[in-house]
């Protein structure tokens, strides 16, 4: 019995006891946790925010970064833009400046092609006027070689009334002579193809014929002269003139 007391009471000294080191164990056991909290939160509270702050930085960069690349985007395709009308001018300008230059050739070509139909129907006329036209050597061929001299001088006459005249006078021999009229008589006969006497046919010579009497198409046009001038045309002769 007393030793159950005895251990008791010294079972309730070592509870005090322990109690009072429990308790400072158990305050300081809580000052490190507070301790070991603070620093541990604080750290964890630094670093989360310290995370975050970069997140939201990184997120407001890459909406820099998007608005940015909008930018240089619409920058690009605004050049794009640009430069296809810069090329469509330049095209427009090469195809206006080769219009023009096809339109100036044509032009050229067409005035040279001109100047050739120019020059070839000058070189026929050419010919033409070097190549007079070529008459026949009888009655019809004189009379109207006569009648193209008298048209070039302004002398009337028609074929037919140079013809009628010709083959009562002639009847067409350019060698003709009258022996026999008083014309012949007074020394100056009649000669040629419409028996003109030589005072006549010098008077009445048309520049560019022979200066012979004889020559059948000189004796037309000066009797033809000679008959405009006295009768108003060789039509209007029917006799002796």
């Amino acid at each position: 019995m007393p030793k159950h007391i005895l251990t008791r009471g010294h079972s309730r000294a070592l509870t005090r006891h322990h109690k009072i080191a429990a308790a400072g164990v158990a305050a300081l056991g809580a000052a490190a946790i507070g301790f070991s909290a603070i620093p541990s939160n604080a750290s964890t509270t630094t670093t989360s925010e310290a995370a975050a702050a970069p997140t939201a930085k990184v997120a407001y960069s890459t909406q820099q970064i998007q608005g940015v690349k909008a930018d240089v985007t619409d920058q690009l395709a605004g050049a794009s833009v640009k430069a296809e009308q810069i090329a469509a001018k330049k095209q427009a300008a090469a195809e206006a400046v080769a219009k023009k230059k096809a339109a100036a050739e044509a032009k050229a070509a067409k005035a040279r092609e001109a100047k050739k139909a120019a020059s070839r129907s000058a070189q026929r006329a050419e010919v033409k006027k070097a190549a007079p036209k070529s008459y026949g050597n009888n009655l019809d061929g004189w009379i109207r070689e006569a009648m193209s001299i008298m048209k070039k001088h302004g002398i009337p006459g028609s074929y037919e009334g140079i013809h009628r005249n010709i083959m009562r006078e002639s009847s067409g021999n350019p060698k003709a002579i009258n022996l026999w009229d008083i014309n012949a008589q007074n020394g100056i006969p009649s000669k040629g193809l419409l028996q003109v006497i030589p005072p006549t046919f010098d008077a009445y010579h048309v520049k560019g014929t022979p200066k012979n009497i004889y020559d059948p198409v000189a004796n037309i046009v000066a009797a033809c002269n000679y008959a405009a001038d006295k009768y108003g045309t060789m039509d209007n002769v029917d006799s002796a003139y």
